[in-house]
């Protein structure tokens, strides 16, 4: 039986058992019954707090936005050129795509649902403008949401595509770091410099590491806890 309604512990609830499942079983096979009994609540309560599953994973993009820029900066250091930021901070993102077969369709649900592909849209141009700004002088921040439009369409088509023997993980990150950083018109010197350093990282621990941060982060917002199997 589903418990008595309160707004804040339900919506912890919601949010423990979509991330459980997500993970779990992908975003497509978390059915709206199952997420309903796990979270132990009824399904009115769920639609009045998240109205649908694609309200979840709102909700849980915007929070895992707004730390992996800051997991990023931790990496690159506070001094560092902002492009090294940029080259990390998508680097990781493609990478974490490439870890977890339910990540990868976390990721591509993310960039395709129109109201949340808006929200990274609003929130990456904020960003990009700051970092490319000295590329592109003259530029608004509605020319650098333009530009995003058309990089987050690259990062979305190469997350939907799996590495194998010949399109390897270093690859991908070369070809996309390639023609993003040319979109933005940062000089070969910088992109060299980017791509090197991309290159002499372990990209797969490091995104591991910023994996399980972002999910004691999670844990520690919504108060919940996952099995180790689940990091």
């Amino acid at each position: 039986m589903a418990r008595r309604y309160d707004s804040e512990d339900s919506k912890r609830r919601i949010l423990s058992a979509c991330v459980r499942l997500f993970i779990e079983k992908g975003y497509r096979e978390s059915k709206m019954a199952e997420i309903i009994a796990c979270a132990d609540v009824s399904t009115s309560t769920f639609h009045n707090i998240f109205r649908s599953k694609d309200g979840v994973l709102e909700e849980l993009t915007e929070f895992m936005f707004e730390n992996q820029f800051g997991a990023a900066h931790k990496i690159v250091g506070k001094e560092a050129n902002p492009v090294l930021l940029y080259a990390v901070e998508t680097s990781i993102q493609l990478t974490l795509a490439e870890l977890n077969e339910h990540l990868r369709e976390i990721y591509v649900e993310v960039y395709t649902l129109p109201r949340i592909a808006e929200y990274i849209n609003q929130k990456s141009s904020s960003e990009l403008s700051k970092i490319f700004a000295p590329y592109l002088p003259g530029y608004s921040e509605s020319d650098f949401y333009e530009l995003d439009i058309g990089t987050a369409g690259i990062m979305r088509s190469y997350m939907a595509r799996p590495c194998d023997k010949y399109f390897t993980l270093s690859k991908k990150l070369e070809r996309f770091l390639t023609m993003t950083l040319g979109a933005y018109h940062v000089p070969q010197a910088e992109q060299a410099e980017a791509l090197a350093y991309i290159a002499k990282t372990d990209i797969v621990a490091t995104s591991n590491a910023v994996m399980q941060e972002l999910f004691r982060a999670l844990e520690m917002k919504y108060d919940f806890t996952l099995s180790e199997q689940q990091y």
